[in-house]
């Protein structure tokens, strides 16, 4: 498929039904292991980051479930801008690779399932529903890839249907994408509730910072409102923002700069940084 042409509801039917190419990928062939220097992630993987990997610490004693592959020549007929030196590339399971080079595997077991390199299409739903609905998927991460599969598509319909969602939840994931960036990495480091967020991308771009703004300080105003409250939807307090933060440092160290820096301004931070530079030249490791 052309980058762009519109698709016929029912060939995606058929494409995502029972007899889905990604649902049945793992049963085209008997899986077979392959030295990780045969494989590449995927280029055009929704995820940004493959997180810290220790829930699959197990993957050095034994691998569950082999990744799905397509040859080099099949993507490439997809993507040929794209710089592909590896044998195969790994569309489902990009995350198992990134574990089996961090816990010292040699090889990673795997299915070859050309199949799903067949058109565009198919290649992004089967990227996207790896990731869909995972906890650990960056919501702003999931609306881009479901934004990349709308324009392949052509339609949001169709879209839908891809990825067995309402049209609903799709336009919904879309519209995150026109809030203002400050409020998209609010979203990504948990500050912004989703149902706000939805409302925020229907305020004009100009005013929607201004507007969440408000809402925090009212909130911080009234502290009281927020004590024995049961709507999720309220923006958590700073300090709740700031503490989550620090306790995905590992994994995401720009939310805690983005944190300190929205609430401290451009003076506190740099008192911060004087301060901790003074902290680690008296420190043990520094002598």
């Amino acid at each position: 498929m052309a980058r762009g042409q519109r698709t016929s509801l029912a060939s995606l039917t058929s494409a995502v039904g029972a007899y889905s190419p990604v649902d049945s990928a793992s049963s085209t062939q008997p899986p077979r292991s392959l030295p990780l220097a045969d494989l590449t992630p995927n280029p055009r993987n929704p995820r940004d980051d493959v997180g810290t990997l220790e829930d699959l610490a197990s993957i050095a004693d034994m691998q569950l479930q082999p990744a799905v592959v397509v040859t080099k020549a099949a993507y490439l007929a997809l993507y040929p801008e794209d710089t592909i030196d590896a044998k195969f590339v790994v569309v489902n399971g990009c995350r198992r690779l990134a574990a089996a080079h961090k816990y010292g595997l040699s090889t990673l077991d795997i299915v070859v399932n050309d199949v799903i390199a067949r058109d565009r299409v198919t290649l992004i739903s089967a990227s996207i529903a790896e990731n869909v609905d995972r906890q650990d998927f960056d919501v702003i991460e999931e609306a881009k890839a479901v934004e990349a599969l709308v324009k392949e598509c052509g339609r949001a319909d169709a879209a839908a249907i891809c990825l067995r969602k309402t049209e609903g939840w799709v336009s919904q994931r879309r519209a995150l994408l026109r809030l203002a960036p400050e409020l998209q990495t609010a979203l990504r480091r948990g500050e912004l509730a989703i149902r706000d967020a939805r409302a925020l991308a229907r305020v004009p771009l100009e005013k929607q910072v201004a507007r969440w703004q408000a809402s925090l300080d009212q909130q911080d105003a009234d502290p009281a409102t927020g004590e024995g409250d049961t709507d999720n939807s309220r923006p958590p307090s700073r300090s709740r923002v700031i503490a989550g933060a620090v306790g995905k440092f590992d994994v995401a160290p720009e939310l805690l700069a983005d944190a300190l820096h929205t609430y401290l301004g451009a003076d506190g931070v740099q008192t911060l940084l004087t301060l901790l530079t003074d902290r680690a030249a008296l420190s043990p490791a520094a002598s």
